[in-house]
């Protein structure tokens, strides 16, 4: 399995990180890598979407599940938990990949998404995602595993990141795999 660099997106206070070109039948795998991303808010969720229409819309229909392991600096936690509230059941919802993301100079979210044979015109596409950050003003470590698919035959074309609220600066990194 070879990866390949498609692109880089590094934002400073900005809305989103969007990827509205290269997403194509070159690769049946495409992997998008989270680095540091850090909330002007605190306590937001770090989300994505996919469009059909090379971005003008995101809004693919989705069935999702969340999970969730949780362990407190106070020691108190420890738990895996699997929170329905998080899941998307046949809707075009942004899709939560980190929760409660603290926005502190030493706080962030990473992670990665996964997103199965984007171009396929037969199947639904698939993706899943793991991303680990500290989150309720930093006193929380957490790891969340999210797993679906877009219930669409149509090219996904595009990827969209966003918080929940407010701008964020992020570094996220788009590889094809061949």
């Amino acid at each position: 399995m070879a990866m390949t660099l498609i692109t880089t997106n590094t934002s400073s206070g900005a809305a989103n990180s969007s990827f509205t070109s290269s997403i194509d039948s070159t690769y049946k795998l495409y992997i998008f890598k989270f680095i540091d991303i850090n909330p002007a808010t605190d306590d937001v969720d770090f989300n994505f979407n996919g469009s059909i229409d090379g971005g003008s819309n995101y809004n693919v229909t989705k069935t999702t599940s969340y999970y969730r392991t949780e362990h407190y600096e106070s020691g108190s936690g420890g738990t895996l938990l699997y929170l329905t509230a998080f899941d998307l059941a046949q809707s075009t919802a942004y899709q939560t990949l980190a929760r409660d993301v603290a926005n502190g100079s030493d706080e962030c979210c990473a992670g990665t998404l996964w997103l199965f044979n984007p171009s396929n015109t037969t199947y639904v596409k698939h993706f899943y995602s793991t991303t680990q950050n500290n989150g309720e003003s930093g006193a929380l470590s957490s790891e969340v595993f999210t797993a679906g698919y877009f219930n669409t035959t149509d090219n996904i074309d595009a990827i969209d990141f966003k918080m929940e609220s407010g701008n964020m600066d992020a570094v996220i990194k788009m590889y094809g795999v061949s």
